[in-house]
């Protein structure tokens, strides 16, 4: 079915204001496109969490761990710690790989689990690779444990660094867009997924596994390429992390991240990739905004501080999540399938 008019309209409205956007953004400093090419990667990492919670149905609150997968494939193969710089376009896809083997991996051993007891497996494998990472520097010094890995290697074309400022094209303006193109390529991958006998596989087993493996479906084949999917996402987002830190440490992967981008795909919407998108927007702009504004206005109204910023921050981050999850328990922009079982198990 073709385009309507409206519908091009609004993509054309839509792909206009991405353009313009870190240009409008850098106005207000280049901090704010800094915050907005997280916000990227937080999109990034979600959508891949939604294929193995929103598509399959499987908690992971270990997904944190692909992200540390693949920043550390891209320090490790793109700085002086062991005197390689091979190209971006090179190792971005091997930490992929990488980090979807790490998922089969992790999904091997947890094919018969399910709910509470699949979160604290997949908790615990995210623990166990940031601990690998800490103490990985002796007797032989693969990741510096938490000292680090510094001066990784920026993004590079020839001569080409996103790195550097090329007239009114800053460093991280050349990054938004990088990270701009790779994102419109995931959500066509997603898509694409979602629409195909493999993620109709994946609904059918989240809705009902039994019924699943009578149809036919070979759901251990189907849950293992589900993580592994997954984890490739959140691979290529962590090598692109590593690029534009230019520094990654065991700290940078902690239980929170996960915890992060597990509300980011409930807030959302499991299921539905426009709704984990604006969940992970949401949540990746509005503590920057309460950092912002929270101090100025607490001095406007009482002339002083009466309350800690962050402490502020995070009682008005986390209000804001139980109320939503209290009054759109399905999300801000629910998956229809998702929301009527949410609909008929309160009635």
């Amino acid at each position: 079915m073709g385009w309507s008019k409206k519908e091009k309209l609004g993509l054309a409205c839509i792909a206009v204001a991405l353009i313009a956007l870190p240009f409008v953004l850098a106005m207000a400093g280049t901090a704010w496109v800094r915050i907005t090419n997280f916000a990227v990667l937080f999109v990034l990492l979600s959508l891949g969490l939604n294929i193995v919670v929103g598509f399959a149905g499987l908690l992971d609150l270990g997904y944190v761990a692909f992200f540390a997968v693949g920043a550390y494939v891209y320090a490790l193969l793109a700085s002086p710690h062991f005197g390689l710089h091979l190209p971006f376009w090179l190792i971005l896809p091997l930490g992929a790989a990488v980090a979807g083997i790490a998922g089969a991996v992790l999904g091997a051993p947890t094919l018969r689990l399910r709910g509470d007891y699949l979160a604290i497996v997949t908790l615990g494998f995210g623990e166990i690779v940031r601990i690998f990472m800490n103490n990985l520097s002796a007797p032989v010094n693969i990741t510096n444990g938490p000292k680090g890995i510094n001066l990784i290697d920026p993004f590079r074309l020839g001569d080409f660094s996103f790195s550097a400022n090329s007239g009114a094209l800053s460093g991280p303006i050349k990054y938004y867009y990088f990270l701009l193109l790779v994102l419109l390529a995931v959500i066509v991958i997603n898509r694409r997924l979602q629409d195909s006998r493999i993620g109709r596989a994946w609904v059918a087993i989240r809705e009902d596994e039994i019924a699943a493996k009578a149809a036919g479906i070979n759901t251990r084949n189907i849950k293992l390429l589900a993580f592994a999917m997954g984890a490739s996402f959140g691979g290529i987002a962590g090598g692109m992390f590593a690029a534009i830190q230019g520094f990654v440490s065991p700290e940078s992967f902690i239980l929170n991240e996960s915890i992060m981008i597990l509300a980011m795909v409930v807030l959302g919407g499991m299921g539905n990739i426009w709704g984990v998108i604006a969940g992970a927007a949401l949540l990746s702009f509005m503590p920057e905004l309460l950092r912002y504004t929270v101090e100025p206005a607490q001095k406007a109204l009482f002339g002083r501080m009466l309350v800690d910023p962050e402490v502020l921050r995070m009682l008005i981050f986390g209000l804001a999540l139980v109320l939503t999850m209290r009054f759109r328990p399905a999300g801000l922009w629910p998956e229809t399938r998702h929301k009527r079982e949410l609909d008929a198990d309160r009635k």
